[in-house]
């Protein structure tokens, strides 16, 4: 693999690496300002990459600091400079787009939420301008237009690809009846016929206690598995620990004739069978995940004999979930990106938020396209891929991106650890 090193002219060879822009000399906030935007440049004909962001109103904190990443990973001599264009300005989404595309962008990196997209896509389409969108809702993907946020269906084919590797075969799900759910779901449900397993049995809840604790049951079969009365030993004749001979010495009792009372019967616990499944994928947080892990332990699942799975959002508050211990998120090796934290906190005085990883990426890939061999659909799904801050991804023509994500195993004090690193390698994937 041979690394595209910003300021350097190299060939696109196998498994293009993008690297972090040394924040040195000519760093973007000397850069003069486009419509009180600063680090973006004014002059003709050096609008090259097409940034839509939200830059005002709710998702501006979102907004800005990814338009920082973006500005970080084009910083260096010989870069194209950013044509940045907010959401929220008059006439939205739309007109921020339209914008751009007057201006002659060879690409569009954004919006950020999958409304946002909606409204881009089909004008960046007519006019065969590729899209890099920030949303990780993989309905948005399109010929034309990728979803670089990190969707569920990545996190769950991931999990579901290391679960068969140690010898899972039938899945299940127990998931919020909202959107992040059911594209969890849809997610496992694709994996598993990928992967060429029967479907997987999955059940949705709402919010309330009761339906949680009744949705598990069912998906559980807790009444099924549990036997309807204690197993009840017999007495043994032989040795025991009142008498290890097993000879019982003859006493007034048993010299009379009368036969000697022999150990009561020992009532053991029954043992309940494993639930119908040996994986299972969950997707809340909060309130309604610490009910979920109640009604786990009370319908007898756990990680001695299934592979609990969860979103990557686990990875926020992993040191809470000690009753999940052995459990599994996917989700970027967070090692990959302390290059990229460090160099972005020196210069703006804050450490990055997770999303503005994907501008980072989605810029750095822009900029070495159009300083080498333009901005192509064959150079952007390139078999091998890409390196970014968070790991290796590919571009598939469909408009989906697959990302080598690591496997995180929540650990019995809380916290967790990697236990299948990411891969440096993306299989490809039928579309």
């Amino acid at each position: 693999m041979s690394r595209l090193r910003k300021g350097v002219s190299t060939g696109l060879a196998a498994g293009t690496f993008l690297t972090l822009a040394a924040c040195s000399g000519g760093g973007s906030s000397s850069v003069p300002g486009v419509g009180g935007i600063p680090g973006v440049s004014a002059g003709p004909g050096a609008h090259d990459v097409g940034l839509i962001l939200p830059l005002t109103g709710r998702n501006a904190s979102y907004g800005t600091r990814m338009r920082d990443a973006a500005k970080l990973a084009l910083a260096a001599k010989g870069s194209p400079a950013l044509d940045v264009h907010d959401t929220n300005g008059p006439g939205g989404t739309e007109q921020a787009v339209r914008d751009a595309l007057a201006r002659g962008d060879a690409i569009l990196l954004g919006p950020l939420t999958a409304t946002e997209t909606a409204a881009a896509a089909p004008l960046a389409v007519n006019a065969g301008k590729p899209e890099l969108a920030f949303t990780s809702d993989s309905t948005q993907a399109r010929p034309g237009v990728w979803v670089m946020g990190l969707t569920p269906e990545q996190q769950v084919r991931r999990m579901v690809d290391a679960a068969r590797a140690t010898g899972r075969k039938t899945f299940a799900a127990f998931l919020p009846d909202n959107a992040f759910g059911h594209a969890m779901g849809d997610g496992l449900a694709r994996a598993c016929r990928d992967a060429g397993l029967r479907d997987p049995q999955i059940v949705f809840h709402t919010m309330d206690a009761q339906n949680i604790e009744d949705g598990l049951k069912s998906l559980s079969a807790i009444d099924a598995r549990q036997p309807a009365a204690p197993v009840v030993a017999e007495a043994s004749s032989g040795p025991s620990a009142i008498d290890p001979t097993g000879e019982t010495a003859p006493d007034s009792a048993s010299s009379s004739g009368t036969a000697a009372a022999g150990p009561a019967p020992a009532v053991q616990p029954a043992p309940i069978a494993p639930p119908p499944f040996d994986a299972l994928v969950l997707a809340d947080t909060g309130l309604e995940l610490g009910r979920i892990i109640t009604a786990l332990q009370t319908d007898h699942i756990d990680s001695s004999q299934v592979q609990i799975m969860g979103p990557a959002l686990w990875k926020a508050f992993d040191g809470k979930l000690g009753a999940l211990h052995g459990a599994w998120y996917a989700a970027p090796d967070a090692h990959d990106r302390l290059g990229y934290v460090a160099q972005y906190r020196a210069l703006y005085k804050q450490a990055p938020s997770p999303v503005s990883d994907f501008a980072y990426d989605a810029a750095a890939l822009a900029g070495s396209l159009i300083r080498q061999s333009g901005v192509t659909v064959d150079a952007l799904t390139r078999p091998d891929g890409y390196m970014g801050v968070d790991g290796l991804f590919r571009l598939r023509p469909d408009g989906h991106v697959t990302r080598a994500l690591a496997i995180y195993q929540i650990q019995r004090g809380g916290g967790a650890r990697i236990v299948v690193p990411a891969s440096r390698d993306v299989a490809i994937r039928p579309s």
